[in-house]
């Protein structure tokens, strides 16, 4: 049998799918905008250097306030040991409290979505707390718990629950209509529809709420270390803010700031690997 593709000229000069210059446009415009997504913090970053180091340098901000960028560096080199150090016990801190608040807070907003008595009965009571400036708890919380990680957890713990619930809540009680009404076509135990549909289509709106609560436990961390703690970066700061040494308190902050970054960034790793339909669902910019 003579192949058609051998026989006609244009059916053989016809690329197969897939391999014309199209798709090799397209392959290399791909790569490109990986590698333009992995240097754009970057650039972001040394924006930011500049323009720190340009504010020094005019001196807008008295040095005493916000020292140049190198002598942030050369306080860190000087006792990068002891910095490490107070970076490890503030990360445990921000992450056992982020556990307990997720802990915690999911547990409630499953109440709240489950029975509308309890959601009547306590959403006013958690937005008078979520309303309360948590700074103001921190002298409490030591008289409560004495020195120590007690009231540094409890102040992270604070600060992450309301969103968590928030979000849980909210995911659990927005299920698309066409999912549930399949539910009920099945005929699913309410165990069933929770754990096959309500649950899954309330992760996205669940992880919009860890998205939240993880800056705001790195925040909560410091403000009890600032209250109550004998290490961590939070204590690093007014130590050392308090003797006149800023660039030393200005390099516990840039720690601070990137702890809070890479375990941000943990989360949204997690989050693809947990969801990896959101991304093949919805649109993108």
């Amino acid at each position: 049998m003579t192949d058609v593709r051998s026989a006609d000229p244009a059916v053989a000069a016809t690329p197969a799918p897939g391999a014309g210059p199209e798709s090799g446009r397209a392959g290399r415009g791909a790569g490109l905008r990986a590698g333009a997504g992995a240097a754009l913090p970057a650039v972001g970053l040394l924006i930011a250097l500049a323009v720190w180091w340009l504010t020094a340098r005019l001196e807008l901000i008295h040095p005493a306030a916000l020292p140049p960028p190198g002598d942030v560096l050369t306080a860190f080199v000087e006792k990068p040991a002891q910095m490490l150090g107070h970076t490890w016990d503030t990360m445990l801190e921000i992450l056992y409290g982020f556990a307990l608040s997720v802990a915690a807070g999911v547990l409630l907003g499953l109440s709240l979505a489950s029975s509308r008595t309890v959601e009547r009965m306590f959403t006013p009571l958690l937005v008078a707390v979520n309303a309360v400036p948590k700074i103001t708890l921190g002298p409490l919380l030591v008289v409560a718990f004495g020195w120590g990680q007690t009231p540094i957890l409890t102040m992270v713990f604070l600060l992450c629950f309301f969103p968590i619930v928030l979000s849980t809540a909210t995911g659990l009680t927005t299920t698309p209509a066409d999912l549930a009404e399949l539910v009920r076509s099945w005929n699913a135990s309410r165990w069933q529809a929770f754990r096959k549909v309500r649950f899954p289509a309330a992760l996205p709106q669940i992880f919009v709420g860890l998205k939240v609560a993880m800056p705001l436990a790195a925040i909560g961390a410091v403000i009890g270390e600032f209250q109550a703690g004998e290490s961590g970066l939070g204590y690093v700061i007014t130590q050392y803010a308090g003797v006149g040494d800023t660039a030393t308190a200005w390099a516990a902050i840039m720690l601070v700031a990137l702890v809070s970054i890479l375990l941000y960034s943990a989360l949204l790793l997690t989050e693809r690997m947990a969801l990896p339909w959101v991304r093949e669902t919805t649109s993108s910019r």
